[in-house]
């Protein structure tokens, strides 16, 4: 089993970029006596929260405050990097925002309907 997710990040020159990520998830013992179940790597993260925008929703230019891996549960964003790549991450995507330094992105919510994500917090590497 594999899953996939978009990783958003900066070069050395400041510039973002998006990268499609592809993980093998490998059986593991996760809650015996139950049986085995696919886990990816574990993050380390630091904090999690519900992270809700209305549609219409529009950001300007800004970096990710910290490493965040962001799940979309209901509407759709749209992400700009600063090389001029525009992605959609509709119900059910993974951004991993990894962009902390630079120009940054742009972010809208171009869904007719709301929009609730999960924000996860994430370590350094």
């Amino acid at each position: 089993m594999r899953i996939k997710w978009v990783r958003l990040f900066s070069d050395a020159s400041g510039e973002s970029h998006f990268a499609d990520v592809e993980e093998e998830l490998n059986l593991r013992d996760f809650a015996p006596p139950e049986a085995p179940l696919y886990l990816s790597q574990f993050f380390a993260a630091s904090e999690t929260a519900f992270f809700g925008a209305p549609a219409g929703w529009i950001g300007d230019w800004h970096v990710s405050p910290s490493r965040n891996l962001f799940i979309v549960l209901t509407g759709a964003w749209e992400v700009t990097a600063s090389d001029g790549e525009t992605r959609r991450f509709a119900s059910g995507s993974v951004l991993l925002a990894e962009d902390t330094t630079g120009k940054g992105h742009a972010s809208r919510v171009v869904s007719t309907e709301d929009s609730l994500a999960v924000l996860v917090r994430l370590g350094q590497v």
